[in-house]
């Protein structure tokens, strides 16, 4: 008799399942063609479209040809886009500038256990905070005659500019980061037995990575910047030489070329670190908009 009782149920709950999801189905709208999601997702891109034609007719329609020369239309931006590219010129400045800024953020990434020190230690920050409060607010590019003398024209130079726009901001963001962690946090791994050293890098350390991200987004953004800087006048490659060795032969085209390269590149580079600190620290509110 259960067993006579038991099947009608499963067979009335399996109908019953059925019907649900047959509800649910005619509800749910019909899946929005590929061309449509696309649209979606290239909507944020209606502005720099009207913005490229406006461009476009202001440079062909309003201007002569004198100033053409001054502001070429995208038309001739993009042809000289692709002669740069096929020739692998704007390739190798690239490389040249994405290799000065990684190196000089391996060194500055040296800001990070600096920071903690500072933010932990009360005697370390005393110490160390009347000298990086005098030197933070030289600008980088203040430096450049200095460092010219110091390093020559070349690589170490340009990285030195460089590792000293990377370097405050991540620093910075550390300290407040670990001054900013929940006291209760670190009681509790004190209560439960948890050394200094396993409360320093266990608690304070992962409660500040969000901060510290954000101090690396903004350093790199700054370091990006500064490198252009220390290329137009210290480098015989690179994104910044390419500006300024156009500018000499009159190419604006290619100066905007190079500009363009170097907002897209600095925007890809942002939006990577983002995308990799989202997976990696997916409880962090800050990182996720």
């Amino acid at each position: 008799m259960s067993n006579n009782g038991a099947t009608p149920l499963r067979v009335a709950g399996s109908g019953s399942l059925h019907a649900v999801q047959a509800a649910g189905a005619a509800i749910l709208p019909p899946p929005r063609p590929l061309a449509w999601r696309l649209l979606v997702k290239l909507r944020a891109l209606g502005v720099i479209a009207v913005a490229l034609l406006a461009w476009q007719l202001v440079s062909m329609q309003v201007l002569d040809a004198t100033t053409r020369t001054l502001l070429p239309p995208p038309t001739a931006v993009f042809a000289a886009f692709w002669e740069l590219l096929s020739s692998g010129e704007l390739l190798r400045h690239l490389r040249d500038s994405l290799k000065r800024e990684l190196i000089a953020f391996l060194w500055a990434s040296l800001s990070i256990p600096l920071g903690v020190a500072m933010g932990w230690w009360r005697a370390v920050n005393e110490q160390l905070d009347p000298i990086i409060e005098m030197l933070r607010p030289v600008p980088p590019l203040a430096w450049i005659p200095l460092s010219i003398l110091w390093f020559g024209i070349g690589d170490t130079q340009n990285q030195f500019i460089i590792f000293l726009g990377i370097f405050f901001p991540i620093l910075l963001n550390t300290i407040s980061g670990v001054r900013g962690v929940d006291p209760n946090l670190v009681r509790a791994a004190r209560c439960l037995g948890a050394s200094e050293w396993a409360i320093l890098w266990r608690v304070v350390v992962r409660a500040a990575l969000p901060s510290i991200v954000t101090g690396i987004r903004v350093g790199l953004g700054v370091g990006w910047m500064a490198l252009v800087a220390a290329e137009l006048v210290g480098a015989s490659s690179g994104l910044g030489f390419l500006i300024n060795d156009a500018r000499t032969i009159l190419r604006t085209d290619y100066i905007i070329v190079g500009m363009a390269t170097i907002g897209v590149v600095g925007l890809a580079i942002d939006r990577t670190i983002r995308e990799i600190m989202k997976r990696a620290l997916p409880w962090s509110r800050a990182l996720q908009g």
